[in-house]
């Protein structure tokens, strides 16, 4: 079972780094918009569905962006196909992770708490 999960991370962060490059480097979609990053990919064991998060910063309409890469994503199977060698090319379903705004907005929450706590002189 170990052995099986270690590939499958493998796969992961293969797809990871190969959609990321697509997206940020070869995508010509007027829909995307802003800094879109892949956070992360998880696979179905049976290699058929990949789940592609991804974080949109700097965006003028992050649903359009979400929907532009969903209609992209044929070509970013088609390209992944050419360069990873898997018997099956996941299907690539884009979900938004909004992780990284959260994590920016608690920091923010924290900075106000620390300058009101701040004494003052």
């Amino acid at each position: 079972m170990q052995k099986n999960s270690n590939r499958m991370n493998r796969i992961d962060e293969e797809l990871k780094k190969e959609i990321s490059s697509i997206v940020s480097f070869e995508l010509e979609n007027s829909k995307i918009t802003g800094m879109v990053s892949v956070t992360k990919v998880k696979t179905t064991p049976d290699l058929r569905y990949a789940r592609v998060y991804v974080s949109i910063l700097n965006s003028k309409n992050k649903k359009e962006t979400l929907v532009g890469l969903k209609q992209a994503s044929g070509y970013i199977r088609s390209q992944i196909a050419n360069r990873i060698n898997l018997r099956v090319t996941p299907e690539l379903v884009f979900e938004l992770d909004e992780s990284l705004e959260y994590g920016a907005k608690i920091d923010s929450i924290i900075e106000t708490i620390a300058k009101d706590l701040k004494p003052k002189e």
